[in-house]
């Protein structure tokens, strides 16, 4: 009996899966797929070719660029891993404490924008935010007279600092609306049970506010790490290089090595697939809950 049926489940697994899929031609809707896969398609070329190009020699690229050709050169992988480990290094010292700077400067102020009154403060916070209206290019060279009039050149610090300083106006703007939209009850009662402000700013608001900096953190840490023009002009000491100028030791005035120059960029975006491997669903969490709502 159990025989006869499991095999009428199975008679019946087919006919539904063939019902599935005419009622899906005949909405229509296969279109949209197709259109995805497409785009899905052309979204991944570049990461292919950039694979395909890595294992390449200078004259095997010369030949065919574009094409996979034997023998393969792993061998590229070691030369580009002993020359961009230490961009790596430096690109997570810069990235690490930028990121850890702005998010408590931001996170502070944000607070205080949000919770507590004060005269001007609607005016000020607009004046940031008025900030966020401003292209980069329009500050690029005030920002460099500045940081070289305070001796910054040539230093981590010229990389850190205006990191810090530029990733606060977008975190404000997150954070402060996230913070005005708690309960006002929730910190009442806190300060009823005798918990300080600074209290109830670390054991409330920032669990409750979890998601909102993971979303903040994950886009100041894409943005510092693939950053190519700040660095260009302020750092010229090789040491202190970080990733996107120090790929530039694969070329000179003769030639490119085009095979270790895009073994290096893969494994430059490593971390990066790393990051968004174990934050994606907290970045998708922090954007369900409001953290990107005008």
């Amino acid at each position: 009996m159990a025989q006869a049926a499991i095999s009428k489940v199975r008679a019946e697994k087919p006919r539904r899966t063939g019902e599935a899929w005419r009622a899906f031609w005949r909405t229509g809707d296969w279109w949209h797929h197709l259109l995805l896969v497409i785009l899905l398609f052309f979204m991944f070329v570049p990461i292919l070719m950039m694979l395909i190009i890595s294992f390449k020699t200078v004259s095997q690229f010369d030949v065919d660029p574009f094409l996979p050709t034997f023998p393969l050169h792993p061998e590229n992988y070691a030369r580009a891993f002993n020359i961009v480990w230490r961009y790596i290094f430096n690109s997570f010292i810069v990235s690490g404490v930028s990121v850890i700077g702005m998010v408590v400067l931001a996170t502070i102020t944000a607070w205080a924008f949000a919770r507590y009154p004060f005269p001007g403060r609607d005016i000020l916070y607009y004046l940031i935010l008025a900030l966020l209206m401003i292209p980069g290019e329009l500050t690029l060279v005030p920002s460099f007279l500045l940081v070289k009039a305070l001796g910054l050149l040539n230093t981590r610090w010229v990389l850190i600092l205006p990191y810090i300083a530029g990733g606060q106006v977008f975190a404000i703007f997150v954070l402060r609306s996230f913070f005005e939209g708690m309960p006002e009850e929730l910190f009442e009662a806190a300060r009823i049970d005798g918990a300080s402000e600074l209290m109830t700013f670390v054991r409330i608001a920032m669990p409750l506010a979890s998601s909102i900096v993971g979303v903040v953190t994950i886009m100041h840490i894409t943005s510092t790490w693939n950053d190519l023009v700040w660095p260009m002009i302020t750092v010229n000491v090789k040491r202190l290089m970080t990733l996107t100028i120090g790929l530039y030791a694969f070329r000179n005035e003769m030639y490119t090595q085009w095979g270790s120059l895009m073994a290096g960029y893969t494994i430059a975006s490593i971390p990066m697939i790393i990051l968004f491997a174990f934050t994606s669903k907290l970045f998708v969490e922090g954007l369900a809950s409001g953290a990107l709502k005008m």
